[in-house]
């Protein structure tokens, strides 16, 4: 597919004389998708059963005649006013007890039936009416689920709806109360009636009540998703597309990207460096203006797995953000280094979030593609840029990286629940070791445990994969190369409690963890010849061999055959000692790189990206900040 560019739009904002002029100027910047509609409910239903499609017939058509494919969204993200009259306890119960209000935006609570039915209603009215339109490229559902802590609810629809899917998992009662060990504590329930949430607790919930909370809530997020798919399918053949959040880890992308064809990705990097990246001050500092190197590739590489490897960036970051605890501007050329990037890792459209700046609401700070007067923004030239180079460069082409990566968003749900240590983060330890390979000029292909294709990769890495389904357990005896598992890794059953015959559990891997300890952050682990532990270590036994040591002498990682657990989280250089060593060892090529600077090969080119405030020499290329190189491979 061709790559290409692509703005949200949101007609309802602007006078219908503008849209015309809108949509030709889009044309002209080298535009050729826009997405709108996802916010627009009000507008379309402003009274039950009450419509008003005029206005949205005509945008589609002006859009549509200029040149443009629309990507049109279900507006069930923000219901209207009376909704909350029709269904006033729909809205979501917070983790503190109290009801989420009107006046925002995603005031749903997923477990609500009466609001999933109105969500599949409006979506099958929109898609029987602009299914089959001409100029209609593709579906989003809802925005950026989970966005604003809204995954997890604890209302009254929430409760009953757990109560159900307990009773539907177990079968009786007797099955819950064993396999959540109930009789710790005198937890015993007598029916699914009496089980509440896990909240408001003395001090911390049973651990398995808390998972399956986790699990119940993700499938409510993967039933909602479904059910507008299947409605909008009824009508439309047009691709269906959803568009997640970085770093948003309370449901499953994996089991929501089963009912779509292409999976977005709202991609702010200045906005998530200061929110969502854990690192220290001098570097958020040095990238202040740039973005964090990795995060955006890490999210490019993990939404390119969700939905059969068809993926877009729905929201591209533009200029300042309103949202971050800071907002500086990009440096000049960053916006056409996100873009470029994206499409390295195999996006098909980058759209930039928004086109014109709003005047009024919420995100009025936030910019845009044009000012509030009109006039161009700061993005516009390196847009304009982009969409030149573009039309020179051959299609989207990915090939299989050297590397996969295992990301389980149900480990990031049990480290949650049970931390066992303040600053442990699955999400970050799974990000150093994405930052590692990175830095060492890899690219890397992140999938989920049970994906079918693990064994043909000659590197797999699973750090804290916290219980080893049998599907990944068939692809790790099969692989040909090699595995690194841990650290924590198989820690737990599927019932969240210790294996008795010990983590990780693996028949063909002779090593045992015999007991864990969370370290202080100004504690570390020293390993013989160099690096440490930090966080996280482990003491390990069995007949396995003993590759990396402790400098107190203990085994720090062990092998047999093709399978490596590693038992503690490796710093930085710790990291980069055994990723090496294991490259050199599987003949895969490693690249030394400037600091902030990143490769990334596709099936036919090689890019390299410059994220330093200051230019860089790599392979033979001078790159200036924000810089970007293309080669042929």
């Amino acid at each position: 597919m061709r790559r290409a560019l692509g703005t949200c739009y949101y007609p309802e904002q602007w006078a219908p004389e503008r849209w015309p002029l809108d949509a030709g100027r889009m044309v002209e910047l080298g535009l050729s998708w826009v997405r709108m509609g996802e916010f627009a409910w009000a507008e379309i239903e402003p009274e039950p059963e009450v419509f008003a499609w005029d206005w949205l017939d005509r945008a589609m058509e002006v859009l549509g005649s200029a040149g443009l494919s629309i990507v049109l969204g279900t507006p069930t993200a923000t219901p209207p006013r009376w909704m909350l009259e029709k269904h006033p306890d729909m809205l979501a119960v917070g983790a503190d007890g109290r009801t989420r209000g009107f006046g925002s935006r995603r005031h749903y609570c997923f477990s609500h039936p009466g609001y999933r039915e109105e969500a599949v209603r409006i979506a099958g009215l929109m898609a029987a009416r602009y299914g089959d339109h001409p100029h209609l490229g593709a579906w989003q559902i809802d925005n950026e689920y989970g966005c604003h802590d809204t995954t997890l609810s604890y209302s009254a629809a929430a409760r009953v709806g757990f109560q159900r899917w307990l009773a539907a998992k177990y079968g009786a009662i007797g099955p819950l109360n064993a396999a959540w060990g109930n009789v710790f504590w005198s937890m015993t329930y007598r029916a699914f009636e009496e089980i509440g949430l896990p909240i408001a607790t003395v001090t911390v919930p049973n651990p398995t009540h808390a998972m399956d909370f986790r699990r119940f809530a993700a499938d409510e997020v993967t039933a909602f998703n479904a059910a507008q798919a299947a409605v909008l399918r009824a009508h439309s053949d047009r691709p269906i597309s959803h568009n997640f959040m970085g770093r948003e880890l309370s449901f499953d992308a994996h089991a929501v990207g089963a009912d779509l064809e292409i999976a977005t990705w709202d991609s702010y990097p200045l906005g998530f460096l200061e929110d969502r990246v854990a690192a220290a001050p001098d570097w958020k500092r040095r990238f202040a203006r740039q973005g964090d190197p990795d995060f955006q590739a890490f999210h490019h590489d993990l939404y390119r797995g969700v939905a059969g490897g068809r993926w877009w960036v729905m929201e591209q970051q533009p200029g300042p953000v309103n949202w971050a605890p800071y907002n500086p501007a990009p440096l000049p050329g960053m916006v056409r280094l996100w873009t470029w990037e994206a499409f390295a890792h195999g996006a098909e459209v980058i759209s930039y979030f928004r086109w014109r700046q709003a005047p009024f609401g919420q995100e009025q700070m936030h910019a845009g593609l044009r000012r509030p007067d009109d006039a161009p923004a700061s993005a516009w030239e390196e847009v304009a840029a982009v969409a030149a180079e573009i039309a020179a460069r051959p299609d989207v082409a990915t090939g299989r990286a050297p590397v996969a990566l295992v990301f389980d968003y149900a480990s990031a749900w049990a480290w949650e629940v049970e931390p066992q240590g303040q600053d442990f983060s699955y999400f970050d330890l799974v990000y150093d070791v994405y930052r590692g390979l990175r830095r060492l000029g890899l690219s890397i292909d992140i999938l989920p445990p049970d994906a079918e294709d693990l064994a043909a990769y000659p590197l797999v890495l699973a750090p804290g994969l916290w219980t080893l389904g049998e599907a990944f357990l068939r692809s790790i005896a099969a692989a040909k190369g090699q595995v690194i598992l841990g650290p924590r890794a198989g820690a737990k059953t599927m019932d969240f409690q210790i294996p008795t015959t010990l983590p990780p559990g693996i028949p063909d891997l002779e090593c045992r963890v015999a007991h864990v300890e969370s370290l202080r952050p100004d504690m570390e682990l020293p390993l013989a010849g160099g690096g440490a532990f930090r966080h996280w270590a482990e003491t390990l036994e069995g007949t396995a061999e003993v590759v990396l040591q402790r400098a107190d002498g203990g085994a720090a990682a062990m092998r047999s055959g093709a399978l490596t657990y590693l038992g503690g989280w490796p710093d930085r250089t710790a990291l980069d000692r055994i990723l090496r060593a294991t490259c050199a060892e599987l003949g895969i090529e490693v690249v030394d790189l400037p600091d902030g600077v990143r490769l990334r090969d596709t099936g036919a080119e090689r890019f390299l990206f410059n994220y330093g405030p200051e230019p860089a020499e790599a392979l033979g290329h001078t790159l200036p900040p924000a810089g970007v190189a293309i080669l042929a491979r």
